[in-house]
């Protein structure tokens, strides 16, 4: 009788779980599976979404678990991902609320991935048996809009340091002096230094701009007479110069000299920078002078109560004659070559002829004067012989980035060699310029996040230019980093490439901002009406905007240009509305 009973227990048993996990994959047609977003997207390399799960009502059994696994199906082949596991005991009102769970998926992209569906299957199960649910479809992927980021490259050049603009030279001659109450240059005063000092540079015929003469007067009242005396001083310089220039026959130089005579009449200044350095008279004595100066009053009257003072013969016989004078200031052209000389010794220095032809700014600016790439680097490459200079490994680096542009076939040889410079140039000096470089490098090696950093480090004090050149570079990065609006920042900030407007505009559309999105993408095809990938960024702007005319339109654009763009749009789920119309196949025919 005991062993019937317990046969009846199990059976019972038996019975009871055969009910339940049909009766719970049956209820599992009811379950509400939710994803967001569907299709999937990949951002930053990754495939991000969530997934809802909301059970019905009196699903769960007392002792059950439901089990939602879920896959990405691609192919012929599936990748598995984490389940959602749902145990009665843990949703102890289960009978009367629906059990609800959102989860995270993640999972690196690969191209393989592109075309695929998420699909689920639901398990039932108690104890050690189970039941599954048929499997079921609940979401597509993957949109990869955001791989469609063009890597923007810049070379940042450091300055050459060399003025190639017209410099003037300040020579300056000593002051000559004339008599008291005259305006003639005396031969004794030709003949002293000055005098054949002045002659000299004119014998030596320099590119003069200016000659400023400058004639003054001592303050005492017998020179007041003559107002003129100080111009009349200035034009007796102006006199000799001229008779100097005929005599060592300047022609046609001469007309291009301007003479400036300015004539210092009624000024104390030069009296008062004399009495301060004068040191015959105490300081006292110096305070008498120049409370009268400084008290007010004209300058007759202040000289007349200054020939009042007890030391004023004194300071007329010691001073006063300094005061007398002309002073002259001549402003010449620095010799400098031309810039076909400078370029003509640059190429023999850079094929091993005499590197002291040209200084190291004069071989720097050199490189400015050519605009082949490959004689840039040449050049560059023997001003880093010239000794430790930074901006020299710099401007290799750069011009080594500018060949890699150039030559896309060797662009890794050139990357690496570019790096060599930089890596040099950085241990010698971190400047904007070497970071914007190596920023450069890090992204043509596929590391967008090193090319952030650097970047970010380059805007630190970079000038305009490589502020503008620098800020497409950073907003590749952060599309690569899904940091879109930080992107949009970057791009509307750099230089006006079309590869930098169409990398505003897709950071824009992956923003969410379709609409300004088609203006940059427009921007970009008006910048290089040959760019395919402007017109199919349009295209998805338009197709996110629910303009389908933009999309074909577009579309036709794009594949005329490259006809490999036929089969991404026939794929790409961003046209996933449209591309069952008739226009839109026909636009890929």
């Amino acid at each position: 009788m005991r062993k019937l009973f317990y046969s009846l227990v199990i059976v019972g048993a038996l019975t009871f779980t055969g009910c339940t996990l049909p009766q719970m994959v049956k209820m599992a047609k009811e379950q509400q599976l939710t994803v967001n977003p569907n299709p999937l997207e990949v951002h930053k390399d990754t495939v991000v979404f969530d997934m809802s799960a909301n059970l019905p009502v009196k699903m769960l059994k007392k002792g059950t678990v439901y089990t939602v696994n879920s896959f990405y199906k691609y192919g012929d082949s599936e990748l598995a991902l984490d389940p959602i596991p749902f145990k009665a005991e843990d949703y102890p009102n289960s009978s009367t609320e629906q059990p609800k769970v959102t989860k995270k998926f993640t999972f690196p992209y690969k191209d393989a991935y592109k075309t695929g569906t998420v699909e689920v299957e639901g398990v039932a199960a108690k104890g050690t048996k189970t039941k599954k649910t048929p499997r079921l479809s609940v979401a597509t992927g993957v949109i990869t809009t955001s791989k469609l980021v063009q890597n923007s490259y810049y070379a940042a050049y450091a300055g050459h340091g060399y003025n190639n603009q017209e410099e003037l030279i300040p020579v300056v001659i000593p002051d000559f002096i004339f008599e008291q109450g005259k305006a003639v240059l005396r031969k004794t005063e030709i003949s002293a230094d000055k005098g054949k000092q002045l002659d000299a540079f004119i014998a030596s015929k320099n590119v003069t701009r200016t000659v400023t003469i400058t004639g003054t007067h001592s303050p005492e009242g017998r020179e007041r007479i003559n107002t003129k005396l100080s111009e009349e001083r200035a034009a007796a310089i102006e006199k000799f110069y001229r008779a100097q220039m005929k005599k060592y026959d300047y022609k046609g130089k001469a007309d291009s000299i301007r003479f400036i005579l300015k004539p210092v009449v009624d000024d104390w200044n030069e009296f008062k920078a004399a009495l301060a350095a004068y040191t015959g008279i105490s300081d006292d004595q110096k305070s008498e002078y120049l409370n009268i100066i400084n008290g007010g009053g004209s300058f007759v009257d202040q000289q007349k109560a200054i020939e009042k003072l007890k030391t004023y013969k004194k300071v007329f016989k010691e001073v006063y004659p300094k005061l007398r004078t002309a002073k002259t200031e001549i402003l010449t052209v620095k010799d400098k070559k031309t810039d076909a000389e400078i370029s003509a010794l640059a190429k023999q220095i850079s094929q091993g002829g005499n590197p002291d032809a040209l200084s190291f700014e004069e071989l720097m600016y050199a490189g400015t004067l050519t605009p082949s790439t490959e004689e840039k680097a040449a050049i560059y490459e023997a001003a880093t012989k010239k000794g430790s200079n930074w901006n020299a490994h710099n401007n290799l680096g750069a011009a080594y980035l500018n060949m890699a542009m150039e030559n896309p076939s060797r662009a890794a040889e050139f990357a690496d060699k570019a790096a060599t410079q930089l890596e040099i140039a950085a241990k010698l000096r971190e400047t904007p310029e070497v970071h914007a470089n190596l920023a450069t490098v890090a992204l043509w090696k596929g590391n967008p996040y090193k090319a952030y950093a650097h970047a970010s480090k380059a805007l630190n004090g970079a000038s305009n230019d490589v502020a503008r050149g620098v800020n497409g570079v950073k907003g590749a990065c952060e599309i690569y980093m899904a940091r879109y609006s930080d992107a949009v920042r970057s791009t509307s900030a750099a230089t006006e490439t079309d590869v930098n407007l169409f990398n505003k505009g897709l950071a824009q559309l992956l923003n969410k901002d379709a609409g300004n999105a088609a203006n940059s993408f427009a921007d970009a095809s008006r910048k290089n009406a040959n760019f395919a990938l402007a017109y199919y960024g349009a295209a998805v702007a338009a197709a996110r905007s629910g303009n389908g005319d933009g999309v074909v339109n577009n579309l036709v654009s794009a594949v005329k240009i490259d006809p490999n763009l036929k089969e991404k749009a026939l794929t790409d789920l961003e046209f996933a509305k449209f591309n069952t119309t008739d226009a839109f196949r026909n636009a890929l025919k």
